[in-house]
């Protein structure tokens, strides 16, 4: 069995377990890793993570979340203060198989991949960084190997967000 679990990602000066935004879960959360620029990395063992538009908002700052699913694929829901929230899903394969157990497709919950791309690219603006949509692309598209999580923190280094 894989990892099931989230990753919370953010910039803010203060820890963001301390953020309002994740008052009724701080306790399921841990510093995964402090990255450059002042992002964080934090990984939830709740259920349920809250609202990124909330965290944005709070901190000023672009954020988002990846549910890792038994290390096969993530769901991504990210949001900034400007340029609003979006989501979408790596290892889409990987999570069509999850999804048709309840009769859904990645496409009844998820931004297709040009256009979530799209949307991270002005996501990562936000932020200060320059990204190109088809390199986002490219890793929306990618399976998950060797794993979901790995997948996910290449998705972070696409979006501009550098390695510890």
């Amino acid at each position: 069995m894989g990892f099931w679990g989230y990753y919370v990602v953010g910039r803010a000066e203060r820890p963001l377990a301390e953020c309002a935004a994740f008052e009724d879960v701080r306790d399921g959360l841990s510093l995964h890793e402090q990255r450059p620029g002042g992002w964080q990395v934090w990984e939830a063992s709740v259920p349920e993570i809250g609202s990124m538009a909330a965290l944005a908002r709070e901190t000023g700052a672009p954020a988002l979340f990846g549910f890792v699913m038994d290390s096969s694929c993530v769901a991504v829901e990210a949001a900034a203060p400007q340029s609003g929230a979006w989501n979408a899903c790596l290892a889409r394969d990987a999570m069509a198989e999850f999804l048709a157990a309840d009769g859904k497709e990645p496409d009844d919950l998820f931004l297709p991949a040009q256009d979530a791309a799209e949307r991270a690219a002005a996501w990562a603006a936000e932020a200060g960084h320059t990204v190109r949509a088809a390199d986002v692309t490219a890793v929306l598209n990618a399976p998950a190997d060797p794993s979901a999580e790995l997948l996910f923190f290449r998705f972070l280094e696409r979006l501009g967000i550098p390695e510890s």
